[in-house]
């Protein structure tokens, strides 16, 4: 692959993953109540209406202002303070139009932006190393996401896939 060709790959291999992770969260949420997706398992413990709205705070201030340069406008802390009720459909959008927005960031970044320094948070990094601080971070919380689902739901929860064949991993 051409240097030229190697920004490009990099950026929509990490909007596909945060695509694909965002899509196991909608099927875990759309299996809950409104009251599931603000439930915590510990009053110390975050529920998953909370990581989602931090899911898109990251995302927004790492990718769409990090690496795209729109203003960083995040409130970290209200991510957490939130006791909700948010609806589910709310929170989906607010995670879809994230990513959509993250997306967008990613197709217009060019291997000059990915190398060049900036702060973030706090954090000296370039744009690389803000898509590998935020991307593996998306899909942290994405299988927490999971977790808690089928910590509430049990044996009731339905997996988004199944293995078929024996390549996959199915039993014969």
């Amino acid at each position: 692959m051409a240097d030229e060709n190697l920004a490009p790959a990099v950026c929509a291999a990490a909007a596909r993953t945060l695509t694909k992770a965002a899509a196991q969260i909608r099927h875990c949420v759309d299996q809950l109540a409104d009251e599931q997706v603000w439930w915590r398992p510990a009053p110390a413990m975050n529920s998953i209406g909370n990581l989602i709205l931090h899911l898109c705070g990251n995302i927004r201030q790492w990718i769409v202002s990090g690496i795209g340069g729109a203003e960083d406008v995040r409130q970290r802390p209200a991510e957490f303070a939130e006791r909700g009720p948010i609806a589910r459909a709310e929170l989906l959008q607010r995670l879809d139009s994230a990513v959509t927005e993250a997306c967008a960031a990613l197709s217009r970044c060019s291997g000059k932006e990915l190398l060049r320094p900036r702060r973030i948070q706090g954090f000296d990094v370039t744009g690389i190393e803000a898509i590998f601080d935020s991307v593996p971070h998306f899909k942290g919380h994405t299988q927490e996401i999971v977790h808690l689902t089928r910590l509430q739901l049990g044996g009731a929860y339905r997996f988004a896939w199944v293995p078929t064949t024996p390549e996959q991993g199915a039993s014969l």
